[in-house]
């Protein structure tokens, strides 16, 4: 199966541009994607282009992640309402560190490989730029009807707010990078999302209008949820790929906690299981949905990907006691630090033990002030609906007390949230 089959039976291919599975087919080749440094670390929205590098490197061919150094002082427009507010170049050039860190744990960078793996910073070669050069240089290739005539630019024309020239030219820098990577890197794929389609095919046209050369594109869809909400949040927000900012063992909940239908489609796009395997693991989940197999495989799979198997190991020892019936007998029996080994990466909020003794506070109070929940209101309708749970007993009490005599050898409280959030509350 060569890579364009591999990634279609995955859905993992929306547009695709004449020619591209003849390239690929005809020799190594050379494929970049762009990953905007927006945040110090990528979410799990990143998943996807990185699964598509790491699938390209697997069939033969070079990868190239091309990190925005200087395009991430502009703003891609495409999916926005409103224009992005700028980030310093200081804090842009953090991001990219962080990014450029991440990336590097995913594919291979061993030179002494002839696919092997490049990093790539587009400031490099527009830091010294200057406008009127690029005006001259590249703007005079692509006509102003062609740039207008995106969907992306029409939107936001037709928007209350409109579009400024510093985003109108985004598409023009972007196809610059692949004109640029293209004459010097001999790259002749571009891939991302869908919604870089228009972004890309402009490089694609730059290359054909300057360099008279033939380059090649194909995107993959956008990853959504199937009740139609956006992929890749929590309640918390976004599902960081680093474990400081989302522990593995919260990352592992978020697969965990995934519905049938949208874990059949992750299954095939988020981890190398083949298609036998993942025939079989579906077949076994079909009948028997209560066992989660297919979730909990899952979860393993890119937990393992993305955090390593010993996070993966934490994860899954922390959600089974959680998650079992005998969660406290069990936790009377660990020491301070088997709990704390046991528990790394699960929610955890501290409480002054003497505030405890002088003052019971109430339930809904308690579970407001360590910010369990954002607002009293909140945890009141919550507490009423029987949706918290402290110690694994069930509270629908708004008036009831939170005393020391409740904490596990006066040291450790657990309130579950709704069916699936867990936190450990510390007495100090």
């Amino acid at each position: 199966m060569n890579l364009i089959e591999e990634l279609s039976w995955r859905g993992m291919i929306q547009d695709i541009m004449p020619g591209t599975e003849e390239q690929l087919l005809k020799e190594m080749t050379t494929a970049y994607i762009g990953f905007d440094p927006t945040a110090d670390s990528l979410h799990i929205g990143s998943l996807v282009p990185i699964l598509l590098l790491v699938h390209l490197q697997k069939a033969g061919h070079k990868p190239i992640a091309l990190v925005g150094g200087a395009t991430g002082m502009v703003g891609d427009p495409t999916g926005k309402s409103e224009e992005r507010s700028m980030l310093s170049e200081e804090v842009l050039q953090l991001n990219v560190a962080g990014v450029r860190k991440q990336l590097e744990q995913f594919l291979d960078f061993d030179a002494s490989r002839p696919n092997a793996a490049e990093m790539a910073n587009n400031y490099d070669w527009f830091k010294d730029f200057s406008f009127l050069h690029f005006i001259r240089d590249a703007g005079r290739h692509i006509t102003v009807n062609y740039m207008m005539a995106k969907d992306s630019v029409k939107k936001r024309l037709e928007s209350e707010n409109g579009m400024s020239f510093t985003e109108f030219t985004y598409q023009l820098i972007q196809g610059y990078d692949f004109y640029y990577l293209y004459t010097n890197k001999n790259c002749k794929l571009q891939m991302g999302g869908s919604d870089q389609w228009g972004n890309i095919v402009t490089g694609t046209e730059l290359i054909r209008r300057k360099a008279a050369g033939e380059a090649f594109a194909f995107t993959c869809p956008l990853i959504k949820k199937a009740d139609g909400t956006k992929f890749g949040k929590s309640e918390k927000g976004n599902i960081w790929l680093d474990d400081t900012k989302t522990s593995p063992y919260e990352f592992y909940q978020f697969w965990l906690n995934t519905s049938d239908a949208d874990a059949e489609s992750y299954i095939k796009i988020f981890t190398f299981l083949n298609k036998d395997e993942i025939n079989q693991i579906l077949a076994e989940h079909k009948g028997n949905e209560q066992q989660r197999k297919l979730q909990k495989r899952l979860a393993e799979e890119v937990t393992a990907f993305v955090h390593g198997k010993e996070n993966l190991a934490k994860a899954i020892q922390a959600t089974n006691l959680l998650f079992s019936k005998d969660t406290l007998q069990i936790i009377a029996t660990l020491t301070k630090d088997e709990l704390d080994a046991t528990l790394t990466g699960v929610p955890a909020v501290e409480v002054n033990k003497e505030q405890l003794s002088d003052n019971n506070p109430d339930i809904v109070s308690f579970l407001a002030d360590t910010a369990i929940f954002a607002s009293k209101g909140e945890a009141r309708k919550m507490v009423q609906g029987g949706g918290v749970s402290v110690n694994k007993q069930k509270v629908t009490d708004v008036s009831a007390k939170v005393a020391l005599h409740l904490f596990i050898n006066g040291k450790y409280l657990f309130v579950q949230k709704g069916k699936t959030n867990f936190y450990l509350v510390k007495a100090i």
